[in-house]
């Protein structure tokens, strides 16, 4: 019996098991709320990347460690959010086109030989989600909001040949914003100041909240517009993934938009752009929005 079970052992090729999983993470002050471990975790398994994410509490005081402790070890890469996204561009060796106009960076590949780049996908996300839609291309585009989501999605929007962009906005950072688009992208961008409702124009092809108004636990907040001029051919989009459907989005399908895009979105398929700069492969969506509603307990929104 004994030479029997030998013989069998020496027809199959037995491979050793492999206890050394690529290494990823993000850098960030606060992070114990970030869900981002969870989707990412989600894709792993689903498509059996042999990966893990790990999420680290690291402020700038401590990011020039983080990054060469993460090189270092062998890290392929790392997410950088706040308050990092500004301060690590100057630990790295490149910076991607959209990031280098954004000004920020929120994924950072690290090559084979140690050399970094920066990549920014919060605009590359929402250009994904949207393109499901319709083509960017040749579109009217209204964003509220001049922030750091707004400025990459601005950006991005610009760069799939947006025709025009109007960015609504309280303060004149909306102004430095416009005149970012103007000088350095292919599209006609101007500002609005939002000092009373705004009334989107009736030639608009995507609407965007880029404010955290209405973000959980202001789930009551609304957007100083006037919701009549939300129409039924404009796509309607929201940054916000908490709630699902803001008033924001309930006041566009009340009146009939028959696209709207929310938040939660944005934050699954710029995790997936990540991914594919990290391990090459393309993820499924479904899986980790699947995962994102279920750790934040919004599967029965």
């Amino acid at each position: 019996m004994k030479q029997i079970g030998i013989m069998n052992i020496k027809k199959h090729k037995i491979s050793s098991p492999d206890f050394l999983p690529e290494l990823l993470g993000s850098f960030a002050k606060p992070a114990a709320e970030n869900p981002t471990v969870a989707i990412m975790e989600a894709a792993f398994r689903h498509h059996q990347l042999h990966c893990r994410y790990i999420n680290c509490e690291v402020g700038p005081e401590n990011l020039q460690a983080a990054i060469e402790g993460a090189k270092a070890m062998g890290w392929r890469g790392f997410n950088c959010s706040i308050p990092n996204k500004v301060e690590v561009m100057k630990y790295l060796d490149r910076i991607g086109e959209s990031a280098q106009i954004i000004g920020a960076v929120n994924t950072v590949i690290i090559g084979p030989d140690g050399r970094t780049t920066g990549e920014n996908t919060d605009g590359k996300g929402f250009v994904k989600a949207i393109s499901e839609i319709t083509s960017i291309t040749d579109k009217k585009v209204v964003i509220f909001g001049a922030g750091g989501a707004a400025r990459a999605i601005a950006v991005e929007m610009a760069l799939a040949r947006a025709r025009e962009i109007i960015i609504v906005n309280v303060s004149e950072r909306g102004k430095s914003l416009a005149d970012l688009l103007n000088s350095r992208t292919p599209a006609k961008a101007s500002f609005q100041p939002w000092n009373q409702a705004f009334s989107i124009p009736s030639d608009a092809d995507i609407v965007i909240n880029a404010t955290p108004v209405g973000l959980y636990p202001n789930v009551e907040q609304r957007l100083n517009i006037r919701v009549d001029t939300l129409l039924p051919q404009m796509i309607v989009a929201d940054c916000i993934p908490n709630p699902i459907y803001t008033h924001f989005l309930k006041d566009a399908l009340a009146n009939g938009c028959k696209h709207i895009l929310p938040g939660m979105n944005m934050l699954v398929y710029q995790a997936m752009i990540a991914i594919k700069y990290w391990t090459g492969k393309e993820v499924d969506a479904g899986i980790m929005k699947q995962e994102l509603m279920r750790v934040l307990g919004l599967s029965k929104q």
